[in-house]
Formats: C-alpha cells, structure tokens, sequence
C-alpha cells in the first residue's frame, strides 16, 4: 500500500482545484467592471473562402463562453441542407456536423447571426459572421449589402430566394430561404457567396425563428427592385428596408363591459383604424325586447391601444340580453370586418364622473408656431360638440379675440386652429369652459381651463439646404427632413430634376435627412407588398444626423441618393 503524505495530498488537492477553476463558467471578477464587451468569433475551419473542402464538419471559435443555445440557434446555412446538423461543443468552440455530404461545385455560406449571447453579461453580437467555402475549385464571391432601417434593427433576418423554375414567384414566402443572413446593430447587413443569377431579397423580423414568414405575427420589408448578379458582378448595395406589417386578419371584438350604466368598453383583437370611432358606426340590440338601440358617443380616451370607448343614450336593463354590433372597423393596414357582434356585460352602477382634460398638444406653457399650429385636446370622456361653440375663448393677453375653426378627432377630443395669422413673440391664451363640457349623464366640472402659450419669433427658425445627386432618370424624388427621436416633426419637398432642396422655417432640434422616389406619385412613401408581391419605393438616407441650431440654417448638403 502506498502512503500518502500532507505534501502529495496538498499537491492532489491543489491540481484538483485548478482543474475545476479551469472548467467552470467564465465569471467577472468580483467588484470588476461590468463586462460590455460583445462575444466575437476569431477562429474558424475551414479559413474563410477555402475552396475543394470535403470535411463532414466546420468550426467556430468565440472570443469568450457564449450560451449554447442562443449559438445553434444563430447558425443559418445556404443553400440548405438535407437534414439537421449535430453541434458539439468544447469550451470556446463549436463544431457543426453536416447530416449528409455537401453537393459538388457549391459555394456554402453558414452564417452565425447576432442573436448569440455571452455567459458574462448576456452581451450579444454586434454583427453576423459568415464563413464561406466551396466543394468546387471557386468561390461564388457576389455580395449583397444594404442597411434595415428600424429602432432596433440587430437580428432581423434577410430571407433570399433565387428566381428560378424552381422558385415560383407567387409562392417564395411560403417556403424556407435559399440563403439567410441577419442585420448588425446599426441595422447594416451582408448577404454572401451568391451565384450568378436574379434573387429577390425580403427583411424579415422572424419572430420564432422558424426561417418562414407569418404575416399575423412577423413583420416585413419588401426590395424596390429584384438583384439581378451577373458572372462578372461582385457587389450590389444599398438594397434598403424599412419594415411594415402585412397582416390580412381583420380586427374583431373581444368583449364589450359596460364600465358604469352609461359607458361601454370595447376591446379588440388589435389596434385598429381610430376613424371608425364613431357611435353612428355601431348599435345596441336588445333580444330580450327586439329593440335596435342607438349609441350617443365614442371615443377613444384614456384607454389601452386595443380599446375604445362608447356611450348609451339611456340606461339599460340589467335583466335584458343586449348585444353589441359593429357595422364595420378596420385595422391600420385597411382589413375591414363587417358585422361583427359580442353579447354586452351590462351594470347598473352609476356614471358620477365629469369630464377631464387628459392631454395637450402643445404643451402648457410652451411655444407655438405662430403660423399653422393646432391646438390638440384630449379628454377621457364625450360631450356634445356643440358646447365648442360657448365653451372655448381664444384670445391673446389682452383679451382680443382670435377667430378659429374647430375639428373633432372623436367625441372626446378635437384640434383648435386659428383662422389668422399669430403676432409672433406674443402671449395667447385658449380658455375651456369645463361647465359647458358635461357627459352623457350631465356630469361636469365646475371651472375653467386656461391653455397659455407663447409664440415663437420667426428669428427661432432654422433651415436646410443643399443638393441630391443620383437622381437623374427617376421619377418625382421626394426629400425628407424628419426630427430623430421620439418627435413627430416631418418636412418634405420635391427635389426635381436639378436635385436641389431647400427647406425654411424649420423648428431647431436634430433630423435625419432621406429621400425616396415617389414612382406611384401619391406624394407618401410605398412600402410595397408581400404577396401579391409588389415592390417599395426606392429610398436613402443621409449618413449623419443634422444639428440644426435656431437662427442658423445649415447649406450645401451633399446628399448622394445612391452610393
């Protein structure tokens, strides 16, 4: 029997510990900074454009330990593959197993997308990486590059299919991509190792990550044009998107609860087309007595984005079975459902609440333009629009009347509009009697609003101008100026065949520069549609922010519509 001795169980003990360490999870030091690094891949087999590889795996090699799941979910391989690839992993590194053999002279691009996360921090990838090799003697090094254009872009896919014969063109989103790619951070992308020929490339925001469009839940970008890559083209960019729903379900009607004896919420499927807010659109039908019952008010309110509000001209009896019914609404995208119909919870609790103010625009306090501004008021609940007439006072600090004209948004909320012109850098006032505002059941405050604001002087305007190139042979090029951020601000005008632009009177703050080519002339953006397929519009955007500073108009912009 061989004795142990304090020293070799110390050294026993000591190798253990290390080898432990060694297999653990790679963790930050304790109190150390926060790890913001992103996960990188820096070895890879076979190299990058490897041509006659004929090995039954490939690998990868991360910077750091990255989550193996959100890894093998990122892996996209084109063309396709018969069968599902084995993954194995060993520290830092994955290897992929093919399940059958490669086809001959064919250029494969496996793509690992954004979606892989660190085990630090949970950092993603700042951009995909692809490996490209070939089973033949070349590599296919065509190229398509362009940018998606949404808030948060990293990880929305690029689905290429190849127009062919055996690709119909009415049926591509029904099937899995030829070739798969995912957009970076910045929204910028790269679809590779393409063969001669015509593709057309879709921006998909693949919600499950099943590699198929579902037009209920994913959202989409068409191309403006399909690519065609000849044998001796390399790159085609500037393929831009922006994305947009292309849901075909019609909105429908969840449930209708009466909220008091005089109030009616209606939830929905989905966010729907606020137009149809309106009490002549819909009707009360009581089976109990084979009555058909009109509505007195809707609105939209303070409520969720699926919800509206309508109001009863009476009370109803609580014993009745009483029916809600739609004559039509619609979703945002124009899917109208007509006849739609839900029982009604009906309460007898009574409606004791006035009318308040919820929200302005602008704000209270503020500044205004003193040319074209409208007055925005919003309440959480309907009156009678003609108590516009008494009940609102528009003047300016002196107690000279300003003519307006007034537009309900629905019965709740409405736009005030000044009919002349406003002294600039001047005090106004819009004066809400609230004891003209009462609801169904008569509820109303008993005081006084007073909006006060100060217009701006035409000095605090700013500008920009300059010159488009890469415009000659299109039709009816339209420049936007649209504020960054969460300001709705848009100005646009034509460019012409001169490319030139000049936009004045232009509030300060930061905006984002862009055109598109208005080829249907309906002097707004087409996003296109998926199916039948129908293409956008062609669009760029300048690369960087403007600053524009009050008083200070910014010149001779060089804006290149295509690069």
């Amino acid at each position: 029997m061989v004795k142990i001795t304090g020293q070799i169980k110390y050294l026993v003990l000591l190798v253990t510990g290390l080898f432990l360490a060694g297999c653990a999870n790679q963790l930050a030091p304790g109190g150390g900074e926060i790890d913001r690094i992103p996960p990188e891949i820096v070895e890879v087999y076979p190299a990058n454009g490897a041509t006659n590889f004929n090995d039954e795996y490939i690998e990868f090699g991360f910077s750091e330990y990255v989550d193996h799941r959100t890894a093998q979910d990122a892996v996209f391989i084109s063309p396709a593959l018969d069968g599902t690839p084995e993954y194995d992993w060993s520290g830092r590194y994955l290897r992929i197993y093919f399940p059958s053999k490669l086809k001959d002279s064919t250029t494969y691009v496996v793509t690992v997308g954004t979606d892989v996360v660190d085990l630090n921090n949970k950092n993603r990838m700042a951009a995909a990486y692809s490996l490209t090799f070939a089973t033949g003697s070349k590599i296919d090094k065509r190229v398509v590059s362009g940018r998606i254009y949404e808030p948060k872009p990293s990880g929305i896919y690029l689905f290429a299919y190849r127009l062919d014969n055996k690709n119909p063109v009415d049926t591509l989103l029904s099937k899995k991509p030829d070739y798969i790619s995912q957009a970076g951070t910045d929204g910028s992308f790269k679809v590779a190792g393409l063969a001669a020929g015509t593709y057309r490339i879709f921006a998909v925001k693949d919600e499950y990550s099943d590699m198929l469009f579902q037009a209920e839940q994913d959202k989409i970008g068409m191309p403006y044009t399909d690519v065609v890559l000849a044998e001796n083209d390399t790159l085609f960019s500037n393929l831009n998107y922006f994305l947009m729903s292309a849901d075909t379900t019609a909105p429908r009607i969840i449930n209708a609860v009466m909220t008091d004896n005089r109030h009616i919420l209606v939830n929905m499927t989905e966010e729907f087309d606020s137009t149809y807010i309106k009490a002549s659109n819909f009707y009360l039908y009581d089976s109990t007595a084979n009555v058909k019952k009109e509505l007195k008010y809707g609105f939209k309110g303070n409520t969720k984005p699926t919800e509206f509000v309508l109001v009863t001209n009476d009370t109803l009896p609580s014993a009745n079975t009483v029916f809600l019914v739609a004559d039509s609404i619609a979703d945002r995208e124009g899917n109208k459902y007509k006849g739609d119909f839900t029982q009604l919870t009906i309460t007898e609790k009574p409606d004791t609440s006035a009318p308040s103010l919820i929200k302005t625009l602008p704000q209270p306090n503020g500044e205004a333009d003193f040319s074209g501004e409208q007055f925005y008021f919003q309440f959480n609940d309907a009156f009678d629009s003609s108590a516009i007439k008494n009940g609102v006072a528009f003047t300016d600090t002196s107690g000279n009347a300003v003519p307006f004209n007034c537009s309900f948004v629905d019965d709740g909320s409405f736009y005030i509009t000044p009919t002349v012109k406003l002294d600039s850098r001047k005090d106004y006032q819009i004066k809400l009697n609230f004891k003209l505002f009462a609801d169904a059941s008569g509820n109303k405050l008993d005081s006084v609003y007073t909006h006060k604001f100060k217009t701006i002087s035409g000095l605090d305007f700013t500008g920009a101008s300059g010159e488009i190139t890469g415009v000659e042979g299109k039709k009816n090029v339209q420049v936007v100026l649209q504020a960054a951020g969460e300001s709705r601000k848009k100005y646009k005008k034509p460019a012409g065949q001169s490319g030139k632009f000049n936009f004045e009177r232009v509030q300060p703050g930061k905006y984002l520069l862009w055109a598109y080519e208005d080829k249907d002339s309906s002097n707004t953006y087409s996003n296109g549609y998926p199916f039948p397929f129908k293409p956008s519009e062609e669009f760029g955007f300048y690369p960087d922010t403007l600053n524009l500073r009050a008083r200070w108009s910014q010149g001779d912009i060089k804006f290149k519509f295509k690069k």
